[in-house]
């Protein structure tokens, strides 16, 4: 009975110390950048994105955001849900004309050196409508999605926008 404890620890420590070495840590230029920007955040969760963009995702005031930044420090972007009452009135005016009969499914806000964008999720029926949108309510993105093409995510890989938004609902960041 000892062997096998002892044998159980020993793989438990690998498997500990194993994991461990894939865990990277971000360079010291993205997280002194973080905490600049994001002061009052104590846990994060660093993702490496590609070798040159870092996301973290963390939660501010029960909220579940997620910031980029480039390898040298430089912010790039953060999104986060909003309620679906706070989407502003010149984005839901656009919304309740364009995609009349359709229910707002959820929605988030992205902010980058752009400016700040809505990305909106609609519902009727079978179909499901992602729309990006400005502040000012110009439609900058659409894509239809089928209740059955969320099971088919992987095959749009290569249509992103100029926002790194895919048709696949997936946010991807090249910048």
């Amino acid at each position: 009975m000892k062997n096998l404890f002892l044998m159980l620890t020993v793989a438990a420590m690998f498997n500990f110390i194993a994991c461990k070495q894939n865990f990277e840590r971000p360079p010291k230029e993205v997280v002194t950048a973080f905490d600049q920007k994001f002061a009052d955040v104590e846990k994060v969760k660093w993702e490496k994105e590609s070798d040159t963009e870092w996301e973290a995702k963390f939660k501010m005031n029960g909220i579940e955001y997620s910031a980029c930044f480039g390898a040298d420090g430089s912010w790039i972007e953060t999104e986060y849900e909003i309620q679906i009452s706070a989407i502003p009135d010149t984005v839901r005016s656009i919304l309740d004309v364009e995609f009349a009969g359709f229910e707002i499914d959820g929605a988030e806000m992205i902010e980058n050196t752009d400016g700040i964008f809505y990305e909106i999720e609609l519902e009727k029926g079978d179909v499901e409508i992602e729309v990006l949108m400005d502040s000012f309510g110009a439609i900058l993105e659409k894509e239809v999605i089928t209740k059955d093409d969320d099971d088919n995510d992987d095959e749009d890989d290569d249509d992103d926008d100029a926002h790194g938004h895919d048709h696949d609902g997936e946010h991807h960041h090249d910048h």
